[in-house]
Parts: structure tokens; C-alpha cells; sequence
């Protein structure tokens, strides 16, 4: 967490409890609480200047999607996925973002494939120059940002952006498996060629590798907890 207070601008306070609820989820989602950390709400109140029922009302509404859970004794604590749920998820992932991408290679326009070049091109720096862990998540965001626009079926991203912003907050430690993280740059890599080429078989097909790798590496990670 940071140092010191957070000071919320005027327009933030509108509603609070939203705020919160974005902030604790961020800090989730980003490995600021990793799994198995306890939430204190006295804790985060003070952090944030608020009072308590807005932070109680924000793990409550965490814990309906999944991202919390209350233990006896313990109180609040971030949840850990288990290899059933994990699964079960990364199958999901896999037909929707498979879906996705190929919708994108087929309906992709030249504003869309200009973007997909700029990303190439940081993605072969960041491979160069081995900056991997700066670079990933903003390149993956940037990817899929260019996908969805791309692929133009809402329904499909809202489906997609429910889970991957789950997973995210758990899959990042799969990236501390030697060699993952620039297996997964690749990966992005030869992704964006293949959207940008219009080659949507070869992009349906690549992304069913790229998310049965991030699930086997997951599955990996907790296997050794």
C-alpha cells in the first residue's frame, strides 16, 4: 500500500463507495494483496481517510465476485483459486478469447492493424532489452484494447473483461516460473502478427496455446504452495 493518506479529490467523492471499491479491487487485481492477505477495514480506512462502512461495503461487494472471502478467525482475506476453479475458468477464457481473436485477424481495419504494428514493435524492444516485467501488463492491455476494437462484439469483451480481471489478480504469479514471462511476450507477439495479418485460424488457434500455457503454469505455481 502507499505511504501516508490518501487525499480524494472533490470530484472523487462521488460515490465513495465506488472509489473504494475500484481501489481495493486494483490493489487485488495488481498483487498489492496477494492471496491469503487479510483485509483489515480499520486498516484501509485509515489509508483512505473514510470511514469504515464504505470500505465493509466494498469487501462485500469483492466477495460476492469472488475476489475475497471471510474466514473464521481471520476475517477477510484475498481468495485463492483452486486447480478446479482454475480450470474451469481457463477453459472458459479459452473459447471466448480464442473467439475474439479471430473475430479481430477477419475484422480488422487499417487504424486497428497500425496499432497492432506500434505494439509489435514495443513487444520486440521489450524482448530485447529484457523488460519484460515493466512492460507485460501494459502491452497486454494494449492487445486486447486493439482486439476488442477490432473485433467489435461488446458482448464478447464484457464477457472476457468479467474474467481476465479475476485471473489477473491471481495469474501474475505464474509469471515467477523461470521463463514464463518472456514465453508469454512471445506468445503476445506472434498473437499481434497473426490479428494484423488476417490470419484468423492461425489467431484462434495460437490463443488456445497462450491460455493453456498461462493455465499450466498457474496449476504449477500452486502445486508448489
Amino acid at each position: 500500500m502507499p505511504e501516508g493518506p490518501v487525499i480524494w479529490k472533490d470530484e472523487e467523492l462521488s460515490p465513495i463507495r465506488d472509489k473504494v471499491y475500484e481501489y481495493l479491487k486494483q490493489a487485488i487485481v495488481h498483487g498489492v494483496y496477494k492471496s491469503g492477505d487479510r483485509i483489515v477495514e480499520r486498516e484501509v480506512a485509515g489509508q483512505l481517510n473514510v470511514s469504515r462502512t464504505p470500505i465493509r461495503e466494498a469487501l462485500f461487494r469483492l466477495e460476492s465476485q469472488g475476489f475475497v472471502k471471510t474466514l473464521p478467525r481471520r476475517g477477510v482475506v484475498v481468495s485463492k483459486l483452486s486447480p478446479e476453479e482454475i480450470v474451469e475458468i481457463f477453459t472458459i477464457l479459452s473459447v471466448t478469447e480464442s473467439l475474439a481473436m479471430k473475430l479481430a485477424a477477419q475484422r480488422a481495419e487499417e487504424p486497428q492493424k497500425d496499432k497492432l504494428r506500434q505494439i509489435i514493435a514495443e513487444i520486440e524492444e521489450a524482448l530485447e532489452h529484457n523488460v519484460l516485467r515493466e512492460e507485460h501488463w501494459r502491452i497486454h492491455f494494449k492487445i486486447n484494447a486493439v482486439v476488442f476494437e477490432a473485433a467489435r462484439s461488446p458482448r464478447l469483451q464484457a464477457m472476457i473483461d468479467s474474467l481476465s480481471e479475476y485471473v489477473q489478480a491471481f495469474v501474475h504469479l505464474a509469471y515467477e516460473l523461470p521463463g514464463r514471462l518472456r514465453k508469454a511476450m512471445e506468445e503476445h507477439l506472434d498473437l499481434a502478427r497473426a490479428v494484423m495479418a488476417g490470419e484468423a485460424e492461425l489467431a484462434e488457434n495460437l490463443t488456445k496455446i497462450h491460455v493453456e500455457n498461462a493455465k499450466k503454469a498457474y496449476l504449477e505455481v500452486l502445486a508448489k504452495e
